[in-house]
This record gives structure tokens, C-alpha cells and sequence, in this order.
């Protein structure tokens, strides 16, 4: 298969709030049961027509799209207090140039906000499903 024919996986550190968040997202969507084991750790990619892929890719898709108003949504404080070693890594899948797109947006707002891809992440993600990052904090205004 080509890549055209595959969705690249990618993972993100994100607090536990946002694993729930999003695997709730994936089990309505696709009927997914644990995101968190789903996609094998082996694997750089996917085909498509996998349902669990598709539906992380269109939540991808939906965070390249309103970016902007999620950045401002955002509460990248909260996600600054969550412990280090608190964060979760969980695997996407998406279009190979949505991945290049998405990280290009973390890795930026990394650099505006000085701190690490894990509170970015952390917050722009859970402002994407309207979960408080930190569960210490308030759920996001959306």
C-alpha cells in the first residue's frame, strides 16, 4: 500500500482527563474500547478504512481546522501544573500531511507560550473535547 493509502501514527502526552476525553470520543465514533492499546506500538501506520484511525483523524483534522480558537481556548495554565510524570502517551492516527500540519501548531504554540509540547498538548487537546486538563481545574468554556 501506498502511503496515500495509510494514516501515519503519531503520539501525543496528554493528562489523564484528556486520555478519558478521547476515548470516549473514539468508543462513539468508531467503537473503540481502549485507545490507549488500540493501535499497535510497533506500527508507524495504519490503513485506511480502519475505523479507530478515521475517527482520530478527523479529530485532528477538526484541531488543524480551529486551532486558532482552541489556542485561545485553551488553558495552558492549568496543564502547567499537572506532574511531570502524570502525562499519558496516546497514539492518533491521521493523514500523513495533517500529522506535519498538527505538529507544526503544537511545536509553535510551544515556542510562543516557552513551555513544553505536553502542556500544549495537554491543553489545546482538552479544550478540543472540552475537558478541564488538570482535573484540579475547571472544565474549558466551549
Amino acid at each position: 500500500m501506498s502511503g496515500a493509502d495509510r494514516y501515519k501514527l503519531f503520539g501525543v502526552y496528554v493528562s489523564q482527563p484528556v486520555v478519558d476525553a478521547l476515548e470516549e470520543y473514539v468508543y462513539d465514533e468508531a467503537g473503540v474500547l481502549d485507545l490507549e492499546t488500540y493501535f499497535d506500538e510497533t506500527a508507524d501506520s495504519v490503513p485506511r478504512g480502519d475505523p479507530g484511525a478515521t475517527a482520530t483523524d478527523e479529530l485532528v483534522a477538526a484541531v488543524v481546522d480551529d486551532f486558532a480558537a482552541l489556542y485561545d481556548a485553551a488553558d495552558f495554565e492549568a496543564a502547567a501544573r499537572i506532574d511531570p510524570d502524570a502525562f499519558v502517551l496516546v497514539r492518533l492516527a491521521a493523514a500523513p500531511r495533517r500529522v506535519a500540519r498538527v505538529r507544526e501548531r503544537f511545536q509553535a504554540a510551544a515556542t510562543i507560550r516557552e513551555t513544553d509540547l505536553r502542556t500544549v498538548q495537554t491543553a489545546i487537546l482538552s479544550a478540543s473535547v472540552s475537558v478541564a486538563p488538570n482535573p484540579e481545574s475547571k472544565p474549558a468554556d466551549r
